[in-house]
């Protein structure tokens, strides 16, 4: 292990690498990053699968398999045997960790981003699918894809809750995951293996929130560049402490074995080159997290990074930090639901990518 990822590690943060594809699993570069770099697990997004499934070659003998079938049915296939090869290569670090990590996330069809009961469904059909206990079923944090978080997990699913950019919504995904774990007691399901992680996305909100500190051009606003995402960040943490352990709720639940949600920082690449490549990972170091990394920045914080503590006596900061973007008119609500309506819109058009990708390789390999 790298001194760096191993730091990191032992101070709480269990990294997952943010990518997946055949060629991946097949040439044993996922499990050198097991071995060598602490990769504990690892998440899929429809914008992975659009870079996976567009190379020819990798997925022609599956497809030559699956003959003329539809699109869709293609897509599932390939994708969720990509997702439960990767299950059981993580089977072990699953079995070690009681189920914490060893886990591979795939995200229901963004299109159903705004339909609570097809995302249910689709979800239901998806663990079945991959059929794996370490598997995680993604779910955006939509107003719409709430109630399908908790009636997911109420049938004692894994759940990986995603597109988090603000407070009061992350607040939401926690109420959601608690009365989720409390429908599956109900409905009789073992809480000890339902795993759950609350995906909080970081650098696109440095990302948005810098263009308008740019636009407002003050010394002020220059001073708090690069500074939202972390503090908005802390803070969701700050609010995973403070839940967990006020809820009446949650402490009766995990004395019945129940884990908690933990929260997972997504989108850790670093966009502007003016920030460290270990920025979104080196800042947010802290207990009970997962960091998902693609796998450059998984690279970067093996060579050069820190992985010292970092959010413990921070929240008084960030919330300053909040508080002063506040009065420079920056109304943050405003910037996390754009990146989320975004944020959708994204997943989607990558999806439409994968489809047509798919659908030309069904033509290829069948001629």
């Amino acid at each position: 292990m790298t001194e760096a990822t191993q730091r990191t590690s032992d101070n709480g943060v269990s990294i997952w690498l943010d990518d997946l594809s055949r060629t991946r699993i097949e040439s044993g570069s996922l499990q050198d990053l097991i071995k060598n770099k602490n990769v504990v697990g690892v998440t899929t997004n429809p914008s992975i699968f659009q870079k996976a499934l567009s190379q020819v070659g990798p997925y022609d003998a599956q497809l030559k398999e699956l003959g003329k079938v539809d699109v869709e049915t293609a897509v599932r296939e390939l994708t969720t045997t990509d997702v439960r090869n990767a299950t059981d290569i993580f089977r072990d670090i699953a079995e070690a960790t009681d189920f914490v990590d060893g886990r591979v996330s795939i995200e229901v069809d963004p299109r159903l981003a705004h339909e609570t009961a097809a995302t249910e469904k689709q979800a239901e059909e998806l663990w079945a699918k991959v059929n794996r206990p370490n598997a995680m079923i993604k779910i955006p944090a939509t107003l719409e894809g709430l109630p399908a978080i908790t009636a997911t997990l109420a049938k004692g699913i894994s759940v990986n809750v995603t597109l988090i950019f603000s407070i009061e919504r992350y607040e939401q995904v926690i109420d959601a995951f608690i009365e989720g774990i409390a429908q599956a007691d109900a409905n009789g399901h073992d809480l000890k293996h339902i795993g759950s992680v609350a995906s909080f996305f970081v650098s696109r909100v440095d990302t948005a929130v810098d263009k308008l500190l740019e636009a407002n051009g003050s010394d002020e606003a220059k001073a708090l560049e690069g500074k939202a995402a972390v503090a908005n960040a802390r803070l969701a943490y700050e609010l995973f402490e403070k839940k967990f352990a006020s809820d009446p709720r949650w402490a009766a639940l995990e004395a019945k074995g129940a884990k908690k949600q933990r929260p997972l920082w997504a989108s850790t690449g670093t966009k502007n080159a003016a920030y460290s490549d270990c920025k979104y990972v080196d800042e947010l170091v802290a207990p009970n997290v997962v960091n998902t990394m693609p796998e450059k920045t998984l690279n970067a914080l093996a060579d050069h990074g820190n992985g010292a503590p970092s959010i413990e006596g921070t929240y008084e900061e960030s919330h300053a930090i909040m508080n002063k973007l506040a009065d420079l008119g920056i109304n943050i609500k405003d910037v996390t639901d754009q990146l989320e309506a975004d944020g959708v819109a994204k997943f989607i058009a990558s999806w439409d990518s994968v489809l047509a990708d798919v659908q030309s390789g069904i033509d290829r390999v069948n001629g």
